[in-house]
This record gives structure tokens, C-alpha cells and sequence, in this order.
């Protein structure tokens, strides 16, 4: 069963800052980090492989220093990682990542399953996964927090939502994204760590997975930020004084003024 695991590299830390002019994330001087979702998808492909054979091959799309979070993924148990990384990706929005994703995976060929994490954690849109799926022309299941059986062309898992969880069968190949109540990913082995750090992740341009460079980037992003902002909270306190029945009357008054003041 070959799998492939799509990652994301994120920054580590909530406290994101935003350029004002290009209205894109800030990453320069940003420990970056993995996504968190993304560890439950590479963890469930590396128990998928544990089980039935095969192998499992991480990619991402991003920046060069990228390669050294898939190095992470070779640590934890991946037999091969792949970065597309071009001057075309830049500025992508989750169309054009899906797309430039979908050209890399026809490259890589041979596949099974392709597992992405539930959503990134700094875009939260989770649209990569089934835009991914469509662009392949295969089926999807989002959300999905248990694999109860997977073969030759079948796959049946349980798929989280609202009210409890649905049971969803589909014909492989497909795309899956995960919950993190799917699994508890693994801490990379000292064999995995040295194998890491001897890997070579091959990188790969636009031109080298015959992507079109119209739909990739800023290019082939439909949709394009036009302004964000950090929200402001203005939090306005008043302290009462007196004993407790003078207060009591106090802000009976204050807040029978101001539901006189809203009906007016």
C-alpha cells in the first residue's frame, strides 16, 4: 500500500505578524514548524505501511529551508520526501497550492491513499485536501478519525462530525484528511534520526512537474487577501464602592440606565 502524506511548514507560534502591503504572513525570523494536524496524516501513513507494506513518500510545497522539515518526516519513519519549490509557488492561495500539489503527486505516480491533515494552522481554510482530490479526479473523505479497513481498492473509515461520526467506504485510490483523534503520532528513532540526516530531498521546480505556471502562485490564486488586521479589544472596568447593599442598588441603577438607554 503506497501512501502519500502531504505537510505543510507553519509558523510556531500564534503571535503571527502580517505585512501590511502584501498582506502575507511574516515568516522571516519565525521558528516554523511542522503543522500540527499534519503529524496525525504522517502518522497514520506510517501505521498504514506498518500493516499492509508499501511505502510512504511525504511532500510539500514552500521555501528551500522546507527540506529540513521533511528531513523530520524521514526521522519519524518516511522512506521518501519531495519539495516543489519555485519562485512560480509564491503567494498561492489554496487553489493553486492544490493544483501545483496534484502536478508533484502525478510525478511521484504509484499511489494508494494520499492523507493530509484536517486543516493548516495558519490559514484554517481546510480546502487543500478535497481541492487536491478534484484536481486528481479521485474521491475524498474529510475529517476522518479511524481507518477500519484498508485494501487493494477500499478503504472504510469513520468520519468525524457534528452529532457522532459517519461510516464512509470508498474505491481507492482517494484522498483522506485526518483529525488528530485518529492517532498518537510516534517520537522519531535514533536509527530514523541518523537515516535523516544522511537524506537528500530531491526539489522540484514548476518546470519539472510540467506544471502550467498560469494556474500556480499569485498567477493561478482566484482568490487574493485585501486586508487584515489584528482585532482590537477595548475593555472599559468600573469599580463600585461602598458596603454591599449600597453597591447592589448602585449597579441596579447603572444597569437599568443603560437598558432605558438601548430601548431608546
Amino acid at each position: 500500500m503506497n501512501v502519500i502524506v502531504c505537510v505543510k511548514q507553519v509558523p510556531g507560534t500564534n503571535e503571527v505578524k502580517i505585512n501590511k502591503e502584501t498582506n502575507t504572513i511574516i515568516r522571516e525570523g519565525v521558528e516554523s514548524i511542522l503543522n500540527p494536524f499534519d503529524t496525525y496524516a504522517v502518522e497514520e501513513g506510517l501505521r498504514i505501511k506498518d500493516k499492509t507494506g508499501g511505502k510512504v513518500t511525504v511532500i510539500s510545497m514552500g521555501i528551500p529551508s522546507v527540506a529540513d522539515m521533511l528531513k523530520e518526516t524521514i526521522a519519524l519513519g518516511a522512506d521518501e520526501a519531495v519539495l516543489l519549490s519555485d519562485r512560480a509557488f509564491a503567494g498561492a492561495d489554496t487553489l493553486a497550492t492544490s493544483y501545483a500539489l496534484s502536478m508533484g503527486i502525478r510525478k511521484i505516480g504509484n499511489y494508494d491513499l494520499i492523507i493530509c491533515g484536517k486543516q493548516a494552522s495558519d490559514g484554517d481554510t481546510a480546502q487543500v485536501g478535497p481541492s487536491l482530490a478534484e484536481k486528481l479526479d479521485i474521491p475524498h473523505a474529510t475529517n476522518i478519525r479511524k481507518i477500519e479497513e484498508i485494501k487493494e481498492g477500499y478503504i472504510r473509515c469513520q468520519r468525524l462530525t457534528d452529532d457522532g461520526y459517519e461510516v464512509i467506504e470508498m474505491s481507492l485510490p482517494a484522498v483522506i484528511t485526518v483529525v488528530k483523534e485518529i492517532n498518537e503520532p510516534r517520537l522519531p528513532s535514533l536509527k530514523g534520526m541518523m537515516r535523516a540526516k544522511k537524506a537528500t530531498i530531491p526539489v522540484w521546480t514548476a518546470a519539472d512537474i510540467n506544471a502550467d505556471i498560469n494556474r500556480c502562485g499569485l498567477k493561478g490564486s482566484p482568490t487574493q487577501v485585501i486586508k487584515t488586521f489584528v482585532p482590537v479589544h477595548e475593555i472599559k472596568s468600573e469599580l463600585i464602592e461602598g458596603a454591599p447593599a449600597e453597591q447592589a442598588s448602585k449597579l441596579a441603577e447603572k444597569l437599568l440606565s443603560m437598558r432605558f438607554m438601548k430601548c431608546v
